[in-house]
């Protein structure tokens, strides 16, 4: 069956870095479109980024443009979300998201756009 599985978390003091990761299996990873969407504590599950199924196209929140950047490796059945210069606004757990569309540009930005989660990783950022 599909899975997706996060890793990469933690906790970073506010300006840091971190890269997640979502490792895919039991997928065809090239023919599917990817994102990142993140929910807080008391907050909904919200989109961050997507990338399209070869990573010639990718969309970020505005929050943040700038900071965090999409990316995938298909060769390695990842996709990738590098975050820079976090805040403490960025804590929130992170989950990945696949669902098959072999052309064209991203998925969407919609939660519903999306088939396959993972179980999501913890990102805390300290003030």
């Amino acid at each position: 069956q599909v899975q997706l599985v996060e890793s990469g978390g933690g906790l970073v003091q506010a300006g840091g870095s971190l890269r997640l990761a979502c490792a895919a299996s039991g997928l065809a990873f090239s023919l599917y479109a990817m994102g990142w969407f993140r929910q807080a504590p008391g907050k909904e599950r919200e989109f961050v980024a997507a990338i399209n199924w070869n990573g010639g196209s990718s969309d970020h929140a505005d929050f943040v443009k700038g900071r965090f950047t999409i990316s995938r490796d298909n060769a390695l059945n990842t996709v990738y979300l590098q975050m820079n210069s976090l805040k403490p606004e960025d804590t929130a757990v992170y989950y990945c998201a696949a669902d098959w569309q072999p052309t064209g540009k991203t998925r969407g930005r919609r939660i519903m756009d999306y088939m396959y989660w993972g179980q999501g990783t913890q990102v805390t950022v300290s003030s």
